[in-house]
């Protein structure tokens, strides 16, 4: 018996050796663009998974965004999105795809711009997202192309972004996966610094309430959002979650279907970590070919 189990202990390692060792063959290659809309080269990293060169075929791709004071590289230091995607990708759960994770700040978020929207001031990154970045990384990376093949998510301010991205685009987007989204903020009519970057964020969020999209959306707006699969996903102690609750109730009055999961935990890497692992198979199956 004791044989027995060395040797199934061995086969075990073996195997889990083959997995591994093809599971590693992904990339993440880090790019960058110089925008005309901000006035700055903006850097993201691409995951591209294994056999992509080789392949030549076109991937559906996922715009993956950070929170506020994170950069692109976040989701690789501190989520480890490679390991996720490869995990996920090599047992099937989700679809072989390229990810896309952009710059949109900075953590000195008092003098450097934090924000997914528009800015007056220059800081024009919406604009950027859909005129600069998308066409670049869609023709470069052979991915996307169609709303089937294209979906977008984020935590906290990348939350919030996707949510917004999709309210304004449902017909460039599949689907959206909302973790522990920013969708609004009250913000006074008298800052103390009214140029403070940090303010001018808020003030933005707030502008581009995805709660008040829902509350002022016509019957042709509210159509076009149900071509969309929509998830939030927010911690029970997370101290976002009133807006997620808020919206998805918003969102099913007005016959919009999403799916809400209120999970254990609160407003860290450990919570976008997991949720992340239930995010690309979300959005694989809503992929779709032909659209």
């Amino acid at each position: 018996m004791k044989r027995l189990s060395t040797l199934a202990i061995l086969a075990v390692l073996i195997l889990t050796a083959g997995t591994v060792s093809s599971f590693a063959a992904s990339r993440v290659v880090t790019d960058s663009i110089d925008s005309k809309a901000l006035g700055q080269c903006v850097k993201f990293n691409v995951y591209l998974p294994d056999g992509f060169k080789e392949s030549g075929k076109n991937y559906p791709v996922v715009y993956l965004l950070h929170g506020l004071t994170g950069i692109y590289s976040d989701w690789m230091t501190l989520g480890n999105m490679k390991l996720v995607a490869d995990e996920l990708i090599g047992t099937g759960e989700a679809d072989e795809m390229v990810i896309i994770m952009p710059n949109a700040g900075h953590p000195d978020t008092h003098k450097v711009q934090n924000g997914y929207f528009n800015i007056p001031g220059g800081y024009n990154y919406e604009d950027f997202f859909f005129t600069e970045l998308m066409p670049k990384v869609e023709g470069k990376y052979r991915c996307g192309g169609s709303k089937g093949q294209r979906a977008v998510m984020g935590l906290s301010m990348g939350g919030g972004g996707s949510v917004v991205y999709c309210q304004r685009h449902p017909d460039l987007f599949s689907s959206c996966y909302a973790m522990s989204a920013w969708l609004d903020q009250k913000v006074s009519d008298n800052p103390k610094d009214p140029n403070d970057k940090m303010y001018l964020e808020s003030k933005s969020v707030h502008e581009n309430s995805a709660l008040a999209f829902v509350d002022n959306a016509d019957k042709a707006t509210l159509d076009k959002l149900r071509t969309v699969k929509w998830f939030i996903d927010c911690g029970d102690d997370d101290y976002l979650l009133e807006l997620s609750f808020n919206l998805h109730m918003k969102m099913k009055k007005a016959g919009v279907k999403t799916e809400l999961r209120v999970r254990n935990g609160t407003h860290n890497w450990e919570y976008w970590h997991l949720a992340l692992r239930l995010a690309l198979p979300f959005a694989s199956r809503n992929f779709t070919a032909g659209n």
